[in-house]
């Protein structure tokens, strides 16, 4: 089978080392926050575009993937840095459900995705690369799209710029 390259120099940033992070030290932190956590940082940085905030609100925040499985990968998490589901305020709980109904629309309507996996990994050996930090993931899909995670020898490729998507999205949300 030939070997097919996709140049993709974005993604350099998740194999080497971060950087030294900047000096976030005038953000108003939550209590408890985490401030190493991107998810934390998201939660109240005025910078939108900086930390691919789409969307934000009293309880929660939404972020583009920086790292997506496919094109519209968005992240939803509490503002605050919990870890699991008991965690969770009854606030936090009553709107989460509207808000991933609300994203799947958008996305269906903005990316003309066919469909939607939402998935929440709760755990490291779960799989949560974000573990102290409890965060849904929603992934658009469309027929013929590589399955959930890219399979081996397959090319994933993103027909969209994070900056052109969250452009759209945030535009999509104001309204």
């Amino acid at each position: 089978m030939p070997t097919e390259h996709l140049w993709a120099p974005w993604r350099l940033g998740y194999l080497l080392d971060k950087p030294e992070p900047p000096d976030l030290s005038h953000l108003h932190w939550l209590d408890k926050a985490d401030q190493g956590c991107f998810l934390c940082r998201a939660a109240v940085d005025p910078d939108l575009h900086d930390t691919l905030t789409v969307w934000r609100s009293a309880e929660l925040v939404v972020v583009l993937n920086r790292y997506p499985y496919n094109n519209g990968h968005l992240l939803i998490a509490p503002r605050r840095h919990v870890a699991g589901l008991p965690d969770l305020t009854p606030a936090e709980q009553q709107a989460t459900l509207p808000l991933l109904t609300r994203l799947t629309q958008v996305l269906e309507q903005q990316l003309r995705c066919g469909g939607t996996n939402i998935g929440l990994n709760l755990g490291a050996v779960a799989g949560a690369g974000v573990p102290g930090h409890l965060h849904w993931h929603i992934v658009p899909r469309w027929a013929g799209d590589q399955n959930f995670m890219p399979v081996t020898a397959g090319v994933q490729v993103l027909p969209q710029s994070l900056d052109a998507l969250w452009e759209l999205l945030t535009q999509a949300l104001a309204e």
